[in-house]
């Protein structure tokens, strides 16, 4: 991979994603022309890494700085009511803009913030975490958490761009780059096997921030995104019988649900790599892959340091947190499972039996486990 790579982002709202080191000078043209305020929306726990950037916007801008709670915290209702506040305050505008600096849930509730002030401002996303990079800050979802669950409230907003500087990713906790890594995976999964592939033939080399391999993954994950968002922004449906954008969600029912069970405190690649082991041994079940498929999927997950087994809940918990998941339909639960590596479809409704077996092989790993 080149120092520097732009991928581009069709549709009716195009926009550029760059990818690269030290690209802090690249906002302002992200930012286009018109704009006299920017909300800088940041971890506030990155207030030091985030000072280049803010060396950027300070000369052409009028900054207002909003240091923002540390992860799921931030996409609270009242933490986004404390953001309209600052924005009316500050006298924002319809022609000013947001961007964001942090990690995922900055970039949702940051984004949620763009979306909703005025009906919707410009947004750029710098993400800052391998999750953010290759999840939340592309595709235009946003969304805050209420106590029904996660992100069930939202909008749609496009970025007018997104600046992914791997130089972030040198200074991310190990745990916190590991975890990205449940995302990455599931691209592979869905879409690329080559980034299987690079996976599994040297894990340290992939889960490298200086090396040489993990550009390229984040890459790869960024345009497996890019294709289905493109195609499918509002999940409306895919063509030719793919699931569209909601093949994106591969192993999330799971992974939400788990992720309610422990109060948010889990990072949200773990459970996604939880929700895809689980989700595979569904599909064996069900008839859709081979033993050796759903083997994969743990074998893959667990070479990186993911978790890939879970027995803190009980079925029945979990299973009442898939029921209100936003994929569902009425009663029936969906889900996105695989015929085979970059073939996923839709299972609606399988029988309670089948969800259970597949939960008793995921608990009863994690028991051997512990």
């Amino acid at each position: 991979m080149s120092t520097e790579t732009t991928l581009h982002v069709g549709g009716a709202s195009p926009y550029d994603v760059v990818i690269g080191r030290g690209l802090a000078d690249r906002l302002p043209a992200l930012l286009g022309e018109g704009v006299q305020r920017v909300a800088f929306l940041y971890a506030a726990e990155l207030e030091q890494l985030a000072e280049p950037v803010l060396e950027v916007l300070r000369p052409l801008y009028d900054v207002l700085a909003l240091g923002l709670p540390s992860g799921e915290q931030t996409k609270d209702a009242d933490v986004i009511f404390q953001c309209w506040e600052a924005l009316g305050e500050a006298g924002f505008t319809r022609s000013d803009a947001v961007v964001t600096f942090g990690g995922g849930a900055t970039t949702d509730a940051g984004g949620f913030v763009a979306a909703s002030w005025l009906r919707g401002v410009k947004v750029v996303h710098v993400p800052t975490t391998l999750l953010a990079m290759v999840d939340a800050a592309v595709g235009g979802k946003t969304g805050i958490n209420t106590a029904a669950g996660k992100n069930l409230v939202g909008a749609f907003h496009e970025p007018s761009g997104v600046l992914v500087d791997l130089d972030t990713l040198l200074t991310l906790p190990r745990a916190e780059l590991v975890a990205g890594f449940g995302e990455v995976i599931k691209c592979g999964f869905i879409a690329d096997p080559e980034i299987l592939a690079l996976v599994e033939a040297d894990p340290a080399a992939a889960t490298d921030p200086a090396g040489n391999v993990l550009p390229e993954l984040v890459q790869r994950a960024i345009q497996v995104k890019i294709d289905v968002v493109v195609d499918d922004l509002k999940e409306t449906g895919g063509r030719d019988g793919h699931p569209g954008r909601e093949a994106l969600n591969y192993g999330h029912t799971m992974a939400h649900a788990i992720e309610r069970a422990e109060g948010y405190t889990m990072r949200h690649g773990e459970a996604v790599a939880i929700g895809c082991v689980y989700i595979a041994e569904l599909a064996r079940l069900t008839g859709h892959i081979s033993d050796e498929l759903a083997a994969r999927h743990a074998a893959t997950f667990g070479a990186v340091g993911l978790p890939t087994a879970y027995d803190r809940a009980s079925f029945d918990d979990l299973l009442a947190a898939m029921r209100v998941d936003k994929k569902s339909r009425g009663n029936t639960l969906r889900f996105v499972v695989l015929d085979d590596i970059g073939k996923p479809v839709v299972l609606s409704g399988p029988s309670e039996e089948h969800l259970r077996a597949a939960y008793d092989v995921m608990a009863g790993v994690a028991g051997q486990d512990g």
